[in-house]
């Protein structure tokens, strides 16, 4: 899908930066790792942790480059791209390390880069690497990733998918307010602009309680109603869907004229250079997403997910390159999607976390015609906030977590202070996958009194300090993991 996203221009202008960036990276190999994943995933949290463990030596058993020994050290240095804001690598690690909270979440586009000293370990490469690999670390937000698709439709198409969307049974009752102010609205009357802030308003409070924890919604563009940017207010985001009645084709000063031609102006200014300045130059790419909130929520919210990596896959550019199509075009060809937060559950469940993510990926990956490119999933959390242990209730042993859960989190009618250690008993994950994506066996409610885990957020962990007073790495679960199969294969 993503060839369809663009013209013979644009293909010639990503040809050219190509090039241009590969003549400037020549003596100084690079790899362009894309990072993205809906609200909340962790995505400022995966790169804090990952930069913070490389710097620091951390224990990182399945990253082959660490564990034999062959990296002499990784360090930042400035980036390349003048253009595009520094990922704030310091003060996200204060955060983490010092306060104990969580960093700000993405709001907007942004890079590190990080270079890495190894000794290769074939005597061949060692010959003729520098030994020295930069990675360049792109931070962007999954809901502006997930506007690629609108490139491909009309103000038509996407109208009419998003009052189908809008009537699905989790989202019916969100969408109520908004579908009925629409319903009064005839598209052929003359251009208004307070109707038209009136309808973009609407449209954007119902994607928002959409995204709501109680919700946990994932396809929810246009992504700028979300996170507008610098965009807030302005016309290019002025503009909704409307119900077209009988003719489709607008009248000149018409508000479905007037409409359509910001939805375009949309695509042109807003999504198109995000994909050609952006997208265009990965090589690798990390999707991360928060499936616990996704089954806490049910069914509908697991559906809604897929459906969201669904469009994800299909706006990358996959494939394997050689040296002379590299010149001109750059291809990724491994992605790997990661379920955040498995510290939230036992050890126990990781298997079948991996095992619902497996599932929603593969089905994805049909879904979307994808092929080209390596596609693999893991369970993890960048930064582990909790520790595992057992109590006894009556006769049985039951595996707990244990942490510091947020201050005004609760369970079982128990609100937490934000000091407070605690032993949580998270709950077991479905033996059977189908069961968390079937919305026919649901009753279509958005909650549950007896959720399949109890989800609650712990504050990150108080790091250990050495005899020397030297504070250790960041914790982890199968960083490790999603590291060697990112960029253990450059480092080889």
């Amino acid at each position: 899908m993503a060839s369809s996203l663009t013209t013979f221009t644009d293909e010639a202008r990503i040809a050219l930066d190509t090039l241009s960036g590969r003549a400037s990276g020549l003596f100084s190999p690079s790899l362009r790792l894309g990072v993205t994943g809906l609200s909340r995933a962790g995505k400022t949290v995966f790169i804090s942790a990952l930069v913070h463990n490389l710097i620091h030596g951390g224990r990182l058993p399945l990253f082959e480059a660490q564990k034999s020994g062959r990296i002499a050290r990784a360090f930042l240095e400035e980036q390349p791209d003048d253009a595009v804001p520094r990922f704030q690598y310091e003060d996200h690690i204060a955060a983490l390390v010092n306060d104990r909270i969580w960093p700000d979440s993405t709001r907007a586009i942004s890079e590190l880069r990080l270079t890495i000293e190894y000794e290769s370990a074939s005597g061949w490469n060692r010959m003729f690497s520098s030994g020295r690999l930069s990675v360049d670390i792109v931070d962007y937000p999954g809901e502006w990733l997930l506007d690629l698709p609108l490139l491909g439709k009309s103000f038509a198409d996407f109208s009419h998918e998003a009052f189908e969307m809008a009537m699905l049974p989790v989202r019916a009752d969100l969408s109520q307010d908004w579908r009925a102010l629409s319903a009064t609205i005839d598209p052929h009357a003359d251009a208004d602009e307070m109707t038209a802030r009136r309808l973009a308003e609407s449209f954007a409070a119902y994607l928002k309680a959409c995204k709501l924890d109680e919700r946990a919604l994932s396809t929810l563009p246009p992504g700028r109603f979300l996170m507008p940017g610098d965009l807030e207010g302005s016309p290019a985001l002025t503009f909704a869907p409307l119900l077209f009645k009988g003719e489709k084709r607008p009248r000149s000063g018409s508000l479905q004229a007037m409409m359509e031609r910001r939805y375009e102006a949309y695509k042109t200014h807003v999504v198109k250079p995000f994909f050609r300045e952006h997208i265009t130059r990965l090589d690798r790419q990390i999707v991360l997403i928060d499936a616990m909130q996704a089954l806490n929520a049910g069914p509908g919210a697991m559906a809604d997910l897929e459906r969201a990596v669904t469009e994800i896959l299909s706006c990358f550019r996959p494939g394997r390159s050689n040296f002379l199509t590299d010149l001109f075009s750059r291809r990724i060809d491994r992605i790997l999607v990661a379920a955040t937060k498995a510290d939230h559950l036992h050890h126990e469940s990781h298997d079948r976390l991996q095992a619902i993510v497996r599932r929603l990926a593969d089905r994805a990956v049909a879904r979307a015609n994808f092929t080209g490119a390596d596609v693999d999933v893991v369970a993890m959390a960048a930064v582990r906030a909790t520790r595992e242990g057992t109590v006894k209730q009556g006769r049985e042993t039951l595996p707990v977590i244990i942490g510091t859960p947020l201050k005004g989190e609760k369970i079982n009618g128990e609100t937490f202070d934000g000091k407070t250690e605690t032993a949580i008993f998270p709950g077991d994950l479905p033996e059977k996958t189908d069961a968390v994506f079937d919305v026919s066996e649901a009753d279509h409610r958005q909650s549950s009194d007896d959720p399949a885990i109890r989800f609650v957020r712990f504050r990150p962990p108080k790091l250990e300090r050495t005899a020397e007073g030297v504070t250790l790495s960041l914790p982890h679960i199968r960083l490790d993991r999603a590291l060697q199969f990112l960029i253990g294969d450059h480092l080889a």
